[in-house]
């Protein structure tokens, strides 16, 4: 016969063997949650710093390129967000976002029993939360340890952060396919649109993508994309999110996915934005890298409409078969805002930037720095050289004989003003000679040359090697009245919040050179489209000059291996070198001719139909008519005559009476007006010489 236990006995059993290991469970288990949440507590709040896109703008702040790394994103807020798309998603990921606290225990519980029905793993429980913590933080690997930093993460993003920061946060960063993440990215690839500026239809579309980036690509499986569209619109039907005409609209809505996605869009001026990129990191110390993917907001100095006209002049004016280079830069003299450049006619077959990488003579364009410096030392418009075949024995005891251009010589004395027009090269190493070699290599260091310059006679015809940003920046010394001038590209950088990184000083410019005798050159300069000039050769402009409609400052340049054109209006100074990267040397005259035609070209096209503007004479600069060839004040008798511009003082006091006939009374009043005057500078250069 059984004996009974006492009731007691019986609740002794169940609490060692039940209550008590139940007790101690949960026990564990709310001191491991409880531990968890202050492990999260004093780890902080996680940091949501992300890559961005880097976007550049041109002066007129209109987007010229987007830079990423390996990944192309944009940051938007909510509100920046198609309300539909963001409900789309919802419904879709995660519809109990803003009922869990990272967590969703119901879907995970139904997520587990939906498993082991299956035998296999094919329903996921993440939520946004989860999904947003792993984009941020970690890899895509499966891994308990990864799951465990995954869920350490969600909480501290729950417990720090609101739903609107996390659930923007998300769809900035989720993966769309062909490298874009987040849905502004999305959008701009796939419909060429802001996110704020879809429809439905195109909305449930993208929110469809994120499941499966290749395999609901809409590019590469479209019929698959189509089909998941259509069930997230009706899981937004059910879910009492849009209506049913919104849903039959949605769904019958042709899909116009962008026939040229964003990224394969060819970028406005390439090696521009090099140059850009290499600033940006002196200016904020940032590395290529960090500076595509930081989101930050370039504001560049291009004018993308001089762009497009220097671009396309290049193409219509070089040959397409030819092997010539050619490196090009327009700037602001005022300023040194780099306007516009071209450093090759291909960038991606060559990213090498001959507006300013590459070193070559100038030529003839160093002049311009050598009759400065005459100028300063008492030479003027009027001042007299013999032009003829002439020998220099240097220090070393060597022989040096410039020539002139296929060997033309006026065999008699030419003034200033026809010497730089006509590209006299005796004139030139003459003046050089005269004023000391060194007299050159300050000059032209003072307006802006940076490269060694070698002070020999020859310098004055450019046998140094510069670049063209260089040879700009110093023209535009010139154009400005005498102001220093530093290039640059880049205005203004500013975070992705808007906080600015750096701005240009836009500091009173140093005056490097006297404003009255820049004036006076840059009236010199105007020369070379001047036919009345014209003597024993042309002037060196004429191939263009009837192509201009307004006055421009210039001078060419030509070696055997160099072509270049440099000159300025008062608002834009460019130059233009073309040649080939080998130093092979030009043997067609069409050739010699691309420098002057595309500079003539783009600058008439750059100033199109704006008011005209003059060249302003300083105070105490003076304008007068001369004879070009005597150099003396023009009479009726002179067949040409040349408005000249002298520092007061210095202007001439005699009468030209080259073309008076003898004997006439014109001869004798002009005899009777001209005095005797002490020794010109004229008069001992050719003794010298």
């Amino acid at each position: 016969m059984e004996q009974n236990l006492p009731r007691r006995n019986y609740k002794k059993i169940f609490w060692k063997w039940f209550g008590l290991p139940t007790v101690t469970l949960i026990g564990l288990l709310v001191l491991s949650v409880s531990s968890l949440l202050l492990y999260c507590y004093i780890l902080g709040a996680p940091s949501l710093q992300h890559q961005e896109n880097t976007v550049f703008y041109s002066h007129s702040q209109e987007v010229m390129a987007v830079e990423h790394g390996l990944e192309n994103r944009y940051w938007i807020s909510l509100d920046e967000m198609f309300p539909a798309f963001i409900q789309a998603t919802l419904q879709t990921e995660d519809r109990r976002f803003y009922k869990h606290f990272g967590f969703d225990i119901k879907r995970i519980v139904a997520a587990a029993l939906h498993d082991i029905r299956a035998m296999s793993k094919v329903q996921g429980a993440s939520t946004i939360t989860q999904q947003y913590a792993r984009n941020l933080y970690l890899s895509h690997e499966k891994t308990w340890a990864r799951k465990v930093k995954e869920a350490i993460y969600a909480v501290r993003l729950e417990m720090f952060y609101d739903k609107e920061k996390i659930l923007e946060g998300y769809l900035n960063t989720i993966y769309y396919g062909h490298g874009a993440y987040g849905i502004e990215a999305a959008s701009r690839y796939y419909f060429h649109k802001n996110a704020d500026e879809l429809t439905l239809s195109e909305a449930a579309l993208l929110a469809a993508v994120p499941k499966g980036p290749s395999y609901y690509s809409p590019y590469s499986h479209f019929d698959n994309a189509k089909r998941r569209q259509e069930l997230i619109l009706s899981n937004m039907h059910k879910g009492g999110k849009i209506s049913d005409k919104e849903l039959l609209k949605a769904k019958q809505e042709p899909i116009k996915l962008a026939t040229n996605p964003s990224r394969s869009k060819k970028n406005i001026a390439p090696y521009f934005q090099d140059l850009v990129m290499k600033e940006t990191m002196k200016k904020i110390n940032m590395d290529t890298e960090e500076i595509k993917s930081g989101g930050l907001h370039i504001y560049t100095t291009l004018d993308i409409s001089k762009q497009h006209k220097l671009e396309r002049t290049i193409r219509e004016n070089m040959e397409e078969d030819s092997e010539m280079q050619i490196g090009a830069m327009s700037m602001n003299p005022k300023t040194g805002a780099v306007l516009s450049m071209v450093g090759g006619r291909d960038y991606e077959e060559s990213p090498f930037n001959r507006a300013v990488q590459a070193k070559r003579m100038p030529g003839s364009t160093f002049k311009p720095f050598l009759y400065y410096a005459a100028l300063e030392n008492g030479y003027t418009p009027a001042t007299t050289l013999m032009s003829r075949p002439t020998y220099f024995e240097l220090e070393d005891g060597s022989v040096y004989e410039p020539s002139n251009y296929n060997g033309y010589y006026a065999y008699e004395p030419i003034t200033l003003a026809q010497a730089i027009a006509l590209s006299d090269n005796v004139y030139a190493v003459k003046t050089n000679v005269f004023l000391g070699e060194e007299t050159l290599v300050e000059t032209a260091k003072r307006m802006g040359i940076e490269s060694s310059l070698p002070a020999v006679p020859s310098l004055a015809l450019g046998t140094a090697s510069v670049s063209v940003e260089e040879m700009v920046s110093a023209y535009s010394v010139i154009a400005n009245g005498g102001k220093e001038v530093e290039p640059y590209t880049v205005e203004k950088i500013t975070d992705a919040h808007g906080h600015v990184l750096y701005e240009k000083e836009h500091k009173k410019k140093k005056q490097v050179i006297d404003p009255s005798l820049a004036f006076v050159l840059t009236h010199l300069m105007t020369g070379m489209f001047d036919q009345s000039l014209n003597d024993y050769m042309r002037v060196t402009g004429s191939s263009i000059a009837n192509d201009l409609t307004r006055t421009y400052a210039g001078k060419s340049g030509t070696t055997r291996t160099d072509s270049w054109m440099i000159g300025f209006s008062p608002k834009v100074t460019t130059g233009i070198w073309t040649g080939y990267d080998q130093n092979k040397p030009i043997e067609k005259t069409k050739e010699h001719q691309y420098a002057k035609d595309i500079w003539a070209e783009y600058m008439e096209g750059v100033h199109g139909k704006q008011a005209f503007e003059a060249f302003k004479p300083s105070d105490g600069v003076t304008g007068v008519y001369i004879d070009p060839n005597s150099g003396h004040l023009a009479t009726p008798y002179c067949p040409n005559q040349r408005l000249a511009y002298f520092v007061e003082g210095t202007e001439p006091e005699q009468y030209c009476d080259v073309h008076i006939p003898d004997g006439t009374e014109g001869y004798e009043n002009v005899e009777k007006k001209n005095k005797k005057n002490p020794k010109s500078m004229s008069d001992v250069l050719d003794w010298l010489f």
